[in-house]
């Protein structure tokens, strides 16, 4: 492996992180507002279908053909979850009333 395929994957890497930063803190953010909002099964659906359509289209194109970038920004994708649960995780969830 050349320094230029490390560097593109390392930037692949940190492509994921961001791109895992938006989806959660996204999703973060629906699961706090369901509370306030009546129709809470069509905020959820329209925010997954929003997200998933914006990760889905950028892995396509940030991977270009290559399957290591892709593993690279899955990896990113992945690292930024556990993060994030960490920071966000159950001590600080939302309680939904029924």
């Amino acid at each position: 492996m050349n320094l230029n395929t490390l560097f593109i994957l390392i930037l692949m890497f940190m492509a994921g992180l961001a791109l895992g930063a938006l989806y959660f803190i996204s999703l973060w953010e629906t699961v706090r507002r369901l509370e306030r909002t009546g129709g809470g099964a069509r905020l959820l659906a329209i925010s997954f279908v929003v997200r998933l359509a914006i990760i889905l289209i950028v892995f396509f194109f940030l991977m270009h053909g290559h399957w290591e970038r892709l593993a690279a920004v899955m990896i990113g994708f992945v690292v930024i979850r556990k993060i994030l649960t960490y920071h966000l995780g159950p001590q600080k969830a939302v309680k939904v009333s029924t």
